[in-house]
């Protein structure tokens, strides 16, 4: 990732104490008063960049919600920041006491979350920090480690594949993501040393733009036609990395190169049970969900939040409160833990051709 990134990057330190613009919405009267005044707004980025946002993070925040008894709606801002703004701009009007939101930026975020100050609603950044925003308070992945995972994971895959002093092409995510930046620090903190070292070779080093994964395709197009002896892919997440997969399939070298993950979509494991991709990282999702929607409802009551951790915004020179939860390298013979903690399911995994590589990798 291009260095002006790294110069973004929100250092975690863990403290000791503990659709398109359409929306979910629910009222259930039976919480009793509090809840009955709780009314939460949640703001999603986009469904192109990642299937999780939909598949996972609505339905965990939705059901968290209704087991709550809270009032809720939740709107996918399909990655238009005027329309992100126009839905937290109607969330703040229709009386939410605490607003979440997943940035498509950081400019667009904070003005959103000042705006949310100002009117005296609760903020929360979920997923991703907005930097020089104002969230009261953070809820995400240690974004290091899940970095870190990711280049421990194709350090792994060409150790096992004896591979001899391979260039690593790199996809990056988004520049105007924090987490991409994150991620970045994580990989590149493990890949470093052994370009210095000589025992790789440093290849084409690009971000995607908003995580596009048709971007990705010319983009790893590109790298391939600069540098064709590409011998691995660190891509930052499964899209990014099918991108690469269906190139390298073009030219039948698919299975040859690893190729790295995140976010352990349906594709990205099937592309794991197939051989064409290395590993993924897995973020239970739930957990992420679960801890956002018990802060947002302890703020919407009027009562402080539980955190875990402190995230540094350097570029709003202040400390956030935050939840970190942890994440997990998934490689073929772990895919079953992904089905068995109810991330996915069987039968959207196993269809077709996948069902005998499903039985293979004993996903029950």
């Amino acid at each position: 990732m291009r260095k002006g990134l790294l110069l973004i990057a929100a250092a975690v330190t863990l403290s000791t104490s503990l659709t398109a613009c359409g929306g979910d919405s629910a009222d259930d009267d039976s919480s009793g008063s509090d809840a009955k005044k709780a009314k939460i707004g949640v703001i999603l980025p986009d469904s192109k960049s990642s299937a999780r946002w939909e598949t996972a993070d609505r339905k965990y925040l939705s059901e968290a919600f209704k087991a709550a008894g809270v009032d809720y709606d939740i709107q996918n801002a399909q990655g238009d920041k005027q329309q992100f703004q126009t839905i937290a701009d109607q969330m703040i009007t229709s009386g939410v006491n605490v607003l979440v939101i997943v940035n498509l930026d950081s400019g667009t975020g904070k003005a959103v979350l000042d705006k949310a100050k100002s009117q005296g609603v609760a903020t929360i950044d979920y997923d991703r920090l907005t930097l020089g925003g104002s969230a009261q308070y953070y809820v995400s992945f240690d974004n290091n480690a899940v970095g870190k995972l990711q280049g421990e994971g194709l350090s792994k895959c060409l150790s096992d594949m004896k591979a001899k002093k391979p260039i690593v092409a790199t996809l990056n995510g988004s520049p105007t993501d924090n987490n991409a930046t994150l991620f970045a620090e994580g990989y590149n903190g493990v890949l470093d040393p052994k370009y210095a070292a000589g025992e790789y070779v440093k290849g084409p080093d690009q971000s995607v733009p908003d995580w596009d994964n048709a971007q990705a395709g010319t983009v790893f197009e590109q790298m391939l036609t600069s540098e064709p002896k590409i011998g691995g892919v660190l891509a930052a997440n499964d899209g990014l990395g099918n991108a690469a997969i269906a190139v390298l399939r073009k030219q039948n070298r698919n299975g040859e190169v690893p190729v790295t993950g995140q976010d352990a979509t349906v594709q990205g494991l099937q592309n794991i049970l197939a051989g064409d991709q290395c590993m993924t990282v897995y973020k239970a999702v739930k957990k992420e969900a679960d801890a956002t929607a018990a802060l947002a409802v302890s703020l919407a009551k009027g009562q402080k939040g539980k955190t875990n951790a402190t995230v540094e915004d350097p570029e709003g020179k202040r400390k956030v409160a935050s939840v970190l939860e942890t994440p997990v390298a998934i490689y073929k013979d772990n895919v079953k833990d992904v089905v068995a903690d109810g991330f996915v399911t069987k039968d959207e995994l196993c269809k077709g051709k996948f069902a005998e590589l499903c039985a293979e990798a004993g996903v029950n």
